[in-house]
């Protein structure tokens, strides 16, 4: 499984914009193959903080989203609102059995 968290901190007059857009993307990526868990979620401590949680079921499914035409546009508006640079990470984890 591949885990994707990630940020963008949004200006203060961009705020409900940004928000909704990342809801929506959030949304549209949840129906694409492969993806386990796609979230948005605004930080309790910084309310222009918004956090993105992401599962995987592989890299191809990962990359798949990535080439996206909506993605692509999803990044470059979100960027476009954001106060500085989106941040993001990708892991991949190791199953184990409990």
């Amino acid at each position: 499984m591949i885990i994707v968290t990630g940020s963008i901190l949004a200006k203060s007059d961009t705020k409900d914009k940004l928000l909704l857009l990342s809801l929506e993307h959030s949304r549209c990526s949840r129906t694409e193959p492969g993806c386990l868990l796609h979230g948005v979620h605004q930080d309790c401590e910084d309310s222009l903080r918004l956090v993105f949680v992401e599962e995987w079921s592989d890299r191809d499914s990962l990359a798949a989203h990535f080439a996206l035409p909506a993605s692509r546009a999803f990044v470059k508006e979100a960027s476009m609102l954001a106060a500085e640079p989106p941040k993001m990470n990708v892991c991949e984890t190791i199953p184990i059995k409990v």
